[in-house]
């Protein structure tokens, strides 16, 4: 860290307002989430924002972020081919999450 104390405490002020803005967010539904229930048409939508927080996470790790080149086929883009094929064959978001792994880990090191 910094050695001026008002950078200091600003660093713990700002960890300090993120943590209780996050547990505020986070408590609030589980605290009164009975008494106030959410409409049938929100709880549709959040059943695809697992897929969808996923999809932000791993898409950004296999497209090529220079303009003009072109898709690259290397461990991860395997390993992101064989988590849809054992998606396909069992549908199991944990052996997807384990097969891909699986598959880029011998494929990188191979």
């Amino acid at each position: 860290m910094n050695d001026d104390p008002s950078l200091n405490g600003y660093v713990l002020a700002a960890i300090g307002l993120l943590v209780a803005c996050s547990l505020l967010t986070r408590a609030t539904y589980f605290l009164f989430g009975d008494h106030l229930p959410l409409p049938e048409s929100v709880r549709r939508a959040l059943r695809y924002a697992p897929v969808a927080a996923l999809t932000g996470i791993v898409v950004p790790e296999l497209l090529p972020w220079d303009a003009g080149a072109a898709a690259l086929l290397d461990a991860k883009m395997l390993a992101a081919v064989a988590a849809i094929l054992v998606y396909w064959r069992t549908r199991s978001t944990l052996l997807v999450m384990l097969g891909g792994m699986t598959a880029y880990w011998i494929l990188a090191a191979l």
